[in-house]
């Protein structure tokens, strides 16, 4: 039984079989450029069975629920004390009795973008669907809705490992992953923003 077992793992590992059914299994995984090969044929083929398989396995024990573990960066706040992006994870709209919202400092030029940058839980994640509300001034007369008139995401991670996610600014980061633009509805109501698997690319995905 264990010579059987060897050679049928020898011949799983010598044909790719664990990377044939990931990329059957999750088209997604096919963005995957390379995996690192170090040492000789044989120990780069069991490095690329191992990481394949555990992208699987990583893939299959995905549950479905929010996946945003805090909120790191805004490119600019009005008032921090009262409206910083640590807000956007609370889906209610007031607590204890106080207005719950984020609020950029406002662009004369209406094109200039706004950017929020969140950390997830996990190193690794799929990512079909990300929800927004728009913000309704409860007290202000109108009942004004604060909403962007389009978004966009941006998946990728940090270029240098020894930084730290807080630090302003966003060329620290390479994107591997940008979405199509959403626009958004003038209204305030969750608002569902499906992700298609075809993206644009700025750069490659390395395991």
């Amino acid at each position: 039984m264990t010579v059987v077992s060897r050679t049928w793992r020898r011949f799983v590992i010598g044909h790719d079989l664990c990377k044939h059914l990931s990329l059957q299994m999750f088209p997604q995984l096919s963005r995957v450029d390379h995996v690192n090969k170090l040492g000789g044929s044989t120990k780069a083929l069991e490095r690329e069975h191992r990481a394949y398989a555990f992208l699987a396995r990583c893939c299959l024990s995905t549950t479905v629920g929010d996946c945003i573990s805090e909120a790191t960066i805004a490119s600019s706040t009005d008032n921090y004390l009262w409206e910083n992006i640590c807000n956007t994870l609370e889906p209610r709209d007031r607590v204890a009795r106080t207005a719950s919202y984020w609020s950029s400092k406002g662009q004369k030029n209406p094109v200039v973008p706004e950017t929020l940058t969140y950390r997830l839980i996990a190193d690794l994640y799929v990512v079909t669907e990300i929800k927004i509300r728009p913000f309704q001034a409860y007290f202000q007369f109108g009942y004004l809705i604060y909403s962007a008139k389009s978004v966009r995401f941006r998946m990728g991670h940090i270029k240098d490992a020894d930084e730290s996610c807080h630090d302003s600014g966003t060329d620290r980061f390479a994107w591997t992953y940008t979405s199509q633009e959403f626009e958004m509805a003038q209204e305030n109501c969750l608002q569902t923003f499906k992700l298609p698997e075809s993206c644009q690319d700025s750069g490659a995905d390395r395991i």
